[in-house]
Order: C-alpha cells, then structure tokens, then sequence
C-alpha cells in the first residue's frame, strides 16, 4: 500500500448500545425508536466522512456499531477494530480502519505503566507533598497500528476518552455521609476537582507511553478522542509537551512532540470557528486530533503534510439528541498528503522539469 493521502477522524458516539440495555443509572436505555435515529444518524455520518481511521469513543455493544457500519453501505471498505467483551456493559473506544491499512493486533490498554509515579515533597520550602493513587483509565484506551505507505515506518495510533469536565458523585461516600451537613454545598467543587485530578492523570500516564515509544526514534504516532478539554488545557498541554509552531520556511520539530489538528488548521484560516461541544451555551473543543512530527509541516522530519481540517457541528445547535439521533460532540477530521520533507527539498533543487 501506498496511500498519497491519509485521513483520520474522531467521533464520540454519545452511548452507542443496543435499545433497552441500561446506559449508567438508566435502567432502560435508549427506546426501539431513539436507537434506530442514532444509528441512521450514525451511519449517514460515517458514509460522509469516510475517513481512512476512524476513533470512536461512547460505545457500549459492539453490534451497535456493527449495525451503523453495515447501514452506512460502506461496511466493506473497513476492518473494525472493537473489544469481544463489548456487550453492553461498560464504555469502550472503538476504531475502523481501510481494508489492508491496519497491521498487527489491537490492544486496549486499561493500567497506567508500571514505573509511572505522581507523587512530590514539594519543590520548595513551601509546598506540602502530594500524592495521586490512581491506577488505571476510566476508559481503556485503545492502541492498534496502521501502515498506508510500505516504504515507511508503521503509524502508531491512540483512541482515547478521558475523564469528563462534569464533576465526579460524592454523595454516597461514607466520608460525605457521615458530615454532610458539611459537605453538601461543596459536593460541586469537589467533585469537580476530582474529575480534573482523574483527567489529569490519564493524560500525564498516556504522555508517559508515548514517551517511552517516541524518545529517540523515528516512530509516527496519532492520538485522537475526547480528551475532554480544550486546545490550551493543562491536560492538552501533557499530552502536546507544547511544542512551539514555527513559520515562513523554518524547521524543526520535537522528538516527543504532537501538534494538534486544531491549531494547524487555524494557521490556514483567517478565522477560528472549531467548536465540538455546548455546555450552557459555552462552546469548546473537547475533541482532537494529536500527531507527532512526521506529520508537521515545519519539521525536518516531515513525512506527511497537513492538507485541512473538517468539524461537522452544526447537530450542535439543537438540545435533543435523543429526539435527533446525533451525538452531542463534534465530529473531526483531519487529512494529511504524502508529502516528504527531502523529496520537496530536492524537487526545489532540481528545478523545473
């Protein structure tokens, strides 16, 4: 294979499980009716993207996206990667992936790494010790690897769904129970912090995979999914390392860098209208599309140029999901052209043909 452009989305499925099956607390899940607009309206999405990796987040059964797939009419182009255990049970990420493109076995990876520590005295004189006993992701997140050029490196691609921004239920902890007179009027704040402690930490334990995987080689990797916060976030900025985006001609690039989709598109438009998510009418991009350095237009290891960005949203604008059938999350995609740094280097030198 060897595919001149590359296009990946990533497409949150807002509790993709079969009609009837209980979705958290209720019992009885989406309704015959409800289930079959979320799958047209899943399919039509995924016929218009058709991507060439395609993450997904929010799937519960795996006969749910099975069933979109086939719907879409396209179920033939795509391998689809999803767990066995994907009953309807507990959320899972989820990906397909074009025939001959995915190489390998998947893995979902449910345990921070054995060596990874969140734990301080204190940089200075000042500052109590801290910390953070968490050992695994609330959603395991999926791994695979693809290969769309055989005279390259395999890809290495990462589906996440971290921690959401709304805040973690305390009301039935023994500690809030037992003083909640107290407690009562801080569960919001609370809560809320714990869930950002939780975010946190998933995006510090999957910066420490991609770091031991990319320091020091030549190895290409994608994250995508709902890292649930924004461009700038301290959980975006973990998993990114910052890396600084140069212009005009300059080169470089960061060994463990990603750049994300978000912020090369807005250095091609004159106007920044990405938006994935509505909460109380505060619009936010929850959603991204992470790459590392071969996939960096300025960088001198440049393999595949950014050629634009879609957000398909505009579901966004209506409050009833349900009722609609769509997701209440954004859905992205980003395409990439087979554009080398050394071969537009010496197309440069040699002139016109």
């Amino acid at each position: 294979m060897k595919l001149k452009r590359l296009s990946i989305g990533t497409f949150n499925l807002y509790n993709l499980n079969e009609p009837g099956l209980s979705i958290y607390t209720d019992k009885t899940g989406w309704s015959q009716e409800e289930y079959d607009r979320k799958i047209d309206w899943t399919s039509r999405t995924i016929r218009l993207l058709r991507p060439d990796i395609f993450g997904f987040q929010e799937l519960w059964h795996s006969a749910s996206i099975e069933r979109a797939l086939t719907e879409s009419g396209i179920a033939g182009e795509y391998d689809l990667i999803v767990p066995e255990n994907a009953n309807g049970e507990r959320i899972v990420c989820a990906a397909i992936g074009r025939k001959g493109l995915i190489i390998g076995e998947p893995e979902w990876i449910k345990r921070f790494p054995e060596k990874f520590i969140l734990e301080s005295s204190g940089d200075d004189p000042q500052t109590p010790a801290i910390s953070v006993s968490i050992p695994s992701f609330s959603r395991p997140v999926l791994h695979f690897s693809v290969r769309p050029r055989e005279d390259h490196e395999p890809i290495h691609v990462y589906v996440c769904h971290f921690k959401s921004k709304g805040p973690t239920k305390v009301l039935q902890e023994d500690w809030f129970e037992a003083d909640g007179a107290i407690y009562k009027k801080h569960a919001t704040s609370i809560g809320a912090a714990i869930s950002t402690i939780r975010r946190t930490a998933e995006a510090a334990a999957l910066r420490f995979i991609l770091t031991e995987q990319m320091k020091g080689t030549r190895t290409p990797v994608i994250v995508l999914g709902d890292i649930n916060d924004g461009q700038h976030s301290n959980t975006v900025n973990i998993l990114t390392e910052q890396p600084r985006y140069l212009v005009g001609d300059s080169l470089g690039g960061g060994d463990v860098s990603l750049y994300t989709a978000q912020t090369l598109q807005e250095y091609r438009s004159t106007r920044d209208v990405y938006y994935t998510h509505v909460h109380q009418d505060i619009m936010e991009s929850l959603d991204h599309i992470l790459v590392s350095e071969e996939f960096y237009d300025n960088s001198r290891r440049r393999v595949w140029m950014f050629d634009g960005m879609t957000v398909n949203n505009d579901h966004l604008n209506f409050d009833d999901h349900k009722e609609a059938g769509t997701t209440d999350h954004g859905v992205i995609c980003a395409t990439f052209k087979y554009r080398p740094i050394k071969a537009e280097a010496q197309e440069i030198a040699d002139g016109p043909a």
